[in-house]
């Protein structure tokens, strides 16, 4: 995982994280995605919240630090981002959507995802990150899943 963010332009760093998160294991400061591994509960997070990170804009992107999943379409979007992401790196979906997160709701965002009802990728495809079937078909690329760009501008 750490490896495809840092190949999309993300940055991840190995840290000890003393204070307790909002989850176990990772931390954002100035968009960097600090990941400390003894502590790490959930692996899927981290794309998770590289999905956060992935629909802010790049300036903006620099000076995040702690929670950044306060905005309910931006929390859609990086749900959508990372699903896109997991398919990519070629991960089970399960470990991002896994029983410890998403309000108990990760089985329902898995079911619907598997049968194609996806939510949050109508602000991936207004940011220009993907496109859903209609307008895939007119522009003749790939639908979402697929990902024209991993990173808002």
């Amino acid at each position: 995982m750490a490896g495809f963010l840092a190949s999309i332009g993300l940055q991840t760093a190995p840290a000890v994280l003393r204070a307790f998160g909002f989850l176990d294991g990772l931390m954002i400061n100035e968009g960097v995605l600090l990941i400390d591994e003894a502590r790490l509960t959930y692996p899927g997070d981290l794309l998770h919240e590289a999905g956060h990170l992935a629909v802010t804009p790049g300036e903006q992107r620099k000076r995040l630090r702690g929670n950044v999943g306060g905005d309910p379409g931006e929390e859609m979007a990086a749900i959508a981002w990372s699903y896109a992401a997991a398919l990519h790196i070629g991960i089970d979906p399960a470990v991002v959507f896994h029983s410890g997160g998403y309000l108990g709701g990760s089985q329902a965002i898995l079911d619907n995802f598997s049968q194609g009802r996806y939510f949050g990728v109508p602000l991936l495809q207004w940011l220009g990150l993907t496109a859903d079937k209609k307008n895939a078909a007119r522009l003749q690329v790939a639908p979402y899943p697929h990902m024209l760009k991993w990173l808002r501008e």
